[in-house]
């Protein structure tokens, strides 16, 4: 017997129970956490991060990204290659 008692369970879910019973746990155990309230939404990540892109400018940003993927950078403004050519 494991000092822990999370060790103890997981050791028996695992090797006492079979596949089957294995997910109708995992499926008890998700709506006791409450973790099945449904499916969630994109929309709930509106706003995250917000303050870390404060004052960066987007299409710097970009450009230096793009920029470290190693192939020479192209400016839309200086070709008339179509997006998927450039």
């Amino acid at each position: 017997m494991s000092a822990n008692p999370y060790d103890d369970i997981f050791d028996r879910a695992r090797t006492e129970l079979n596949p089957q019973e294995q997910l109708r746990l995992i499926e008890e155990l998700s709506k006791v956490a409450g973790m099945k309230n449904g499916p969630r939404s994109i929309a709930e990540l509106r706003g995250l991060g917000k303050k870390l892109w404060q004052g960066v400018d987007a299409d710097e940003y970009v450009r230096k990204e793009r920029d470290s993927w190693g192939r020479e950078p192209t400016s839309r403004k200086q070709s008339n290659a179509m997006p998927d050519e450039l």
